[in-house]
């Protein structure tokens, strides 16, 4: 666990970097208009298999080590480190936004690797702070959360297991679900990390298991709502579903239109971009959307505090392969175990959230 409770102060966290990424900027209206805007990005990136090189007893991660099969060597690891640096400090480079000021994670070891990625060359300026909690996962990946401090300012935080069971009744040990509290701004916000159950043996067969997942995130998502009903909650994360699946629609409860929201549903605004086409990783020429940011409908809302701008996939051409068999796909670390020196199988997916200035 690595946020920390004193006796003496009990209530009071301590966090030394968390994956929210939050760059908040002051919009140049346009002419004839007065009004100021506040803008910011909160983001989520899947990392990809982030291991350090060392073989960790009880968890399933030797490949990622210098004598496994993917010679996972200090250097390959460095490589990627500084190329996901890159990637997050990029995120809202299209909005002259200087990097997420909150960032969700998946598929990262430990600490120690959070903490080499927010202090790596490109983020280092960028004071991101960690959240993260190790998961019960048999391969060791959990999820997490970074932030800058200057934008969010957390309350509480908390890890929440995902108890599934295997047909022999033997516990399926899964990632468990963060939920992180705090002042975005200012606003009462609450998000949601996941990293829901793989499709591992089929989609068919599998999906049960992100049911599960999906029904722990709702009845997180209606607990928040029913001590603190005004507040704003963003459920992010790696699904391993796309927006229009079972699990999403019926039992998280979303809709990706807004004027047909209900008062009980989710806005996923990544339903619209997934029935464009437009995914956040490729399989087999087919893209899937299966990272993705879903909101309370009172972020939707024209009022004080921030509202839904946008939601987009960060997809810059040197992200993608440009040439052989997987042109236009993510260029990733790994092809089976030739290294590739990429950065991840997904791409970062990301909402712009905006607010008026008095």
């Amino acid at each position: 666990m690595n946020i920390e409770f004193n006796k003496s102060m009990k209530s009071k966290i301590y966090v030394t970097t968390a994956l929210v990424l939050m760059a908040i900027l002051l919009a140049r209206p346009e002419k004839g208009n007065a009004q100021k805007i506040r803008a910011g990005i909160i983001a989520f990136y899947n990392l990809e298999n982030l291991f350090d090189t060392l073989d960790t007893p009880g968890v399933l991660d030797t490949e990622f080590t210098p004598d496994g099969p993917k010679h996972w060597t200090s250097e390959k690891y460095w490589t990627k480190i500084n190329n996901l640096g890159r990637v997050i400090a990029r995120i809202g480079s299209h909005e002259n936004i200087n990097g997420p000021a909150i960032l969700g994670v998946s598929e990262v070891e430990n600490r120690t690797v959070l903490e080499d990625l927010v202090h790596s060359e490109h983020l280092k300026n960028l004071n991101y702070q960690i959240v993260h909690y190790d998961s019960p996962d048999e391969r060791g990946v959990d999820v997490a959360l970074l932030y800058q401090p200057r934008y969010f300012k957390i309350t509480n935080a908390r890890n929440v297991p995902l108890f599934l069971l295997r047909e022999d009744g033997e516990r399926d040990y899964t990632r468990d679900q963060l939920v992180v509290s705090g002042l975005f701004d200012g606003d009462p916000m609450h998000i949601i990390v996941n990293h829901w159950p793989s499709r591992y043996g089929g989609q068919k067969a599998s999906a049960p298991l992100r049911i599960e997942a999906a029904k722990l995130t709702r009845s997180l998502v209606d607990s928040i709502r029913t001590i603190h009903p005004n507040d704003k909650i963003v459920i992010m994360g790696d699904l391993n579903d796309d927006p229009i699946d079972k699990s999403v629609k019926k039992y998280l409860n979303t809709e990706g239109k807004q004027q047909k929201i209900k008062d009980d549903q989710l806005y996923n605004p990544m339903e619209t971009l997934y029935k464009k086409g437009i995914g956040s990783l490729a399989y087999q020429g087919k893209w899937n959307l299966f990272d993705q940011i879903i909101i309370t409908p009172n972020m939707l809302e024209e009022q004080d505090g921030y509202r839904l701008n946008a939601a987009r996939i960060f997809n810059d051409a040197f992200l993608l392969r440009d040439a052989g068999r997987y042109k236009k796909y993510p260029h990733r670390t790994f092809v089976g175990n030739d290294f590739q020196g990429g950065y991840s199988d997904h791409l970062p997916v990301y909402i712009i959230v905006v607010k008026n200035i008095r």
